[in-house]
């Protein structure tokens, strides 16, 4: 019972907090599409990020108040607001969202996701995303392209455009790019050559680069780890069962090189991604291995 109370006393609060903060966001947002001149427009853009981080900071010291989950974050000391990062982590669960929130928020900009499309629909949430101006992605089969190839390419150009509002403000964007949640049946289904994560996408973050070019200034390699056994869901974090999460950063130096080509036309360009993105993800693999053994 303990658990069930304190789950729905985090829930109701996050809640609240959401209600609070919804109104102020979405009106601060509109400043975006009515008030005249790019000055006024990034200033309204800057108060949406100022909102969100409120929201954020708010729902660190719900938990804080209320959970014993332990925050272990590693390498954020030389983190600034004022640079523009690009985030590569590896995804397991929902509480992968709050890891980041607890690792990044008011230390570096606050973050992009790409989001699939049916999440605008989400109540408040949706909102509130399309406020922050977070791209949704729709995502098609191979099949589904042969048929429609006239739809080929449509992720990148929503990629480009996104990433057109980025370049105003410092922006973190945020690139899952195992594309799914980690599990032990996607791993096996997909005959993944590392032992802890998913085979990496490499398109979707070549994209990224592409679109941002130049305005990125640094990639940090994230790797968020669970001690213990099960990957916990959003209820297990809400309720008080995890006791401890391993946020780890790395922060690498972009290669200007990796900006700097055609992934879907150069084959060799293609390669180059390739590669940088498998020596990333066999090193994540390894480090993973290295936290889990603590």
């Amino acid at each position: 019972m303990c658990r069930l109370l304190r789950g729905l006393s985090v829930i109701v609060l996050l809640l609240l907090n959401t209600l609070l903060l919804i109104g102020p966001l979405l009106l601060i947002a509109l400043g975006k599409f009515i008030l005249p001149g790019k000055s006024l427009k990034t200033l309204s853009s800057r108060g949406v990020m100022a909102v969100a981080e409120s929201w954020a900071e708010i729902n660190k010291l719900i938990f804080a108040s209320l959970l014993p989950t332990q925050w272990d974050i590693r390498g954020s000391a030389e983190l600034r607001q004022s640079t523009s990062y690009l985030v590569i982590s590896n995804h397991q669960s929902w509480v992968d969202i709050p890891a980041l929130v607890q690792a990044f928020n008011r230390k570096t900009p606050y973050f992009k996701f790409f989001l699939k499309q049916q999440l605008i629909w989400v109540p408040l949430l949706g909102l509130a995303f399309w406020a922050l101006d977070y791209p949704f992605m729709r995502r098609y089969s191979k099949a589904f392209l042969a048929k429609h190839p006239e739809l080929q390419g449509q992720d990148l150009a929503i990629t480009k455009r996104a990433c057109e509002k980025f370049k105003d403000l410092p922006v973190t964007v945020v690139n899952y790019l195992e594309g799914t949640r980690f599990t032990p049946a996607k791993h096996a289904e997909q005959g993944s050559p590392y032992r802890y994560l998913l085979k990496p996408k490499a398109g979707g973050v070549a994209f990224v680069l592409a679109a941002l070019g130049q305005g990125l200034d640094k990639v940090l390699d994230v790797t968020v780890v669970y001690p213990g056994t099960r990957t916990p869901g959003f209820w297990a974090l809400v309720s008080g069962q995890v006791d401890k999460v391993i946020v780890d950063i790395q922060t690498r130096e972009l290669d200007p090189a990796l900006c700097q080509g055609d992934y879907e036309n150069d084959p060799q360009f293609r390669q180059l991604v390739q590669d940088w993105v498998s020596r990333l993800w066999e090193q994540k693999d390894a480090r993973i291995g290295a936290l889990r053994a603590e």
